[in-house]
């Protein structure tokens, strides 16, 4: 692995690691702060607004001083993660949410362009890959969060650890990025234009993490309640998605360069629904875990592909990963109160079922995904 790729694989890794940390810990700040649920969650919408804020101005950013640099700061983004541990109200909690959201989108945006320009400068795809290191960091992360209140840990201490150990290795992992010379900024748009190709790579990006945060917020209670599992298995079909997620980002740069982009994105997303089609028709413990599984796996390469598309074009890469990035997180978002409250009316299962439409949208949009360059350099 070159220096490159290993350091902007180790900021894909602690932003992972960092940024799910925090999110692992809510229950014991609700706990510390005494708050309801809707007034936790009402405080909580601090982050979507911090992180939909913060992408677009640094995509712009990104176009001015170029990506390298931004990520040099990840030191200071990744030290974000500890602010909602100091937090002594309903009120201030918001005001860390916020500021915690904007780090995190800042860096989202700078890593993933930064890993672009790395990819283009060497020989093969290695896009999906990071996004790979993404998902074992989260793991990682929200694995340590359960460990320490497992010990009895309280947040303030646990995410300074975690924070500190973080930032000296952003710091460390930054050095081996190439030089800000290398690719340095162009005078292209600061913004995305919408054109007609962008706006179908945010709809499949919008899809995508709309998959994606459906799992995350019901398959626990669609175990539970829909396919019966006990509450100690419950979690099981989450960690099935995530587990299948990471692995398959690890292949998925090998297999795009064998069969192309469009064809593993149409599969990918066609596959995702089947997965979950069957996780809802089978409706049993070891089936839902399957079909979660399933999903995972058709899943893991759609959105690093959409994003990839968006930005192999170094004129406008940093603008456009952040306007296609931002509709896929407004999906992971606002998705899963959607889902509740179709659910109220069609049931959890018929709720979910249009998921699986909403991916069969997505494989319908997958010829978007190729761009011709990138095809052509890295096939």
């Amino acid at each position: 692995m070159s220096r490159a790729r290993a350091a902007v694989t180790a900021i894909f890794f602690l932003n992972g690691v960092v940024f799910v940390s925090w999110y692992s810990r809510l229950p014991s700040i609700q706990d510390r702060l005494d708050l309801g649920t809707g007034t936790l969650g009402l405080a909580l919408l601090g982050a979507p607004l911090g992180l939909l804020l913060a992408q677009p101005l640094t995509g712009a950013l990104a176009a001015t001083v170029g990506s390298r640099r931004l990520v040099g700061a990840a030191p200071l983004l990744l030290a974000a993660g500890i602010v909602p541990a100091l937090a002594v109200d309903a009120g201030t909690l918001a005001l860390a949410a916020l500021v915690v959201g904007a780090a995190n989108g800042a860096l989202d945006v700078s890593m993933n362009v930064e890993g672009l320009a790395v990819e283009r400068a060497g020989e093969k795809r290695i896009f999906t890959s990071l996004h790979a290191a993404y998902s074992f960091g989260a793991l990682a992360g929200a694995a340590l969060g359960g460990l320490a209140a497992s010990a009895g840990l309280e947040p303030l201490p646990h995410l300074a650890i975690v924070v500190g150990v973080g930032a000296a290795a952003g710091r460390v992992a930054a050095l081996g990025l190439p030089p800000a010379e290398v690719e340095p900024p162009q005078r292209g748009p600061r913004f995305a234009r919408p054109s007609r190709r962008l706006v179908a790579l945010g709809a499949i990006a919008f899809c995508a993490l709309l998959a994606e945060g459906a799992v995350f917020d019901w398959s626990g209670i669609f175990m539970r309640r829909e396919a019966s599992a006990g509450f100690g298995l419950a979690p099981a079909g989450l960690a099935a998605f995530n587990l299948a997620m990471g692995f398959g980002r690890l292949s998925a740069d090998g297999v795009s360069g064998r069969v192309g982009s469009v064809r593993l994105g149409r599969a990918g997303a066609l596959l995702a629904a089947a997965g979950l089609g069957a996780a809802l028709l089978l409706s049993t413990p070891a089936g839902a875990i399957a079909g979660f599984a399933v999903m995972g796996c058709g899943l893991a390469a759609v959105f690093p592909l959409a994003l990839r598309a968006a930005g192999y074009d170094p004129a406008i890469s940093g603008p456009a990963v952040a306007a296609v990035s931002s509709v896929g997180y407004a999906g992971l978002l606002t998705g899963p109160p959607v889902i509740g409250v179709l659910a109220e009316g069609l049931g959890l299962t018929g709720a979910l079922a249009c998921v699986c439409g909403l991916l069969v949208a997505a494989a319908a949009l997958a010829g978007q995904l190729s761009t011709q360059r990138a095809e052509r350099i890295l096939s």
